[in-house]
């Protein structure tokens, strides 16, 4: 699975809801759920006014997954997209990940 988010990351992903980045409660779920996954930053944020003339070039590959440039956005193997934190989160929530078996020798 591929999780794209702004260059922010996963700061601030601890804090509570209202407060946390949204990209960074995306992430953290994920990590908190056992996930592994890719992790893409793109560039260009809707608050960031000097990233607006770049940003449709910036996050054309998101587009094309999911029809709009918001981030942050979840790609499963499915190839199933899931955009948003409050998706994201739900879905890391009711989706933990599973532990690979143990080898003994």
């Amino acid at each position: 699975m591929t999780l794209y988010t702004c260059t922010d990351g996963k700061s601030l992903g601890g804090l509570p809801a209202p407060i946390a980045h949204p990209c960074g409660r995306a992430a953290k779920a994920l990590d908190d759920a056992g996930h592994a996954y890719e992790w893409k930053k793109v560039k260009g944020g809707t608050l960031k006014f000097w990233t607006w003339p770049s940003r449709g070039r910036d996050r054309a590959e998101v587009e094309k997954l999911s029809g709009q440039r918001g981030v942050p956005l979840l790609v499963l193997d499915s190839g199933e997209v899931i955009v948003g934190s409050g998706p994201i989160v739900e879905w890391a929530r009711a989706n933990p990940a599973t532990p690979a078996p143990s080898q003994t020798a």
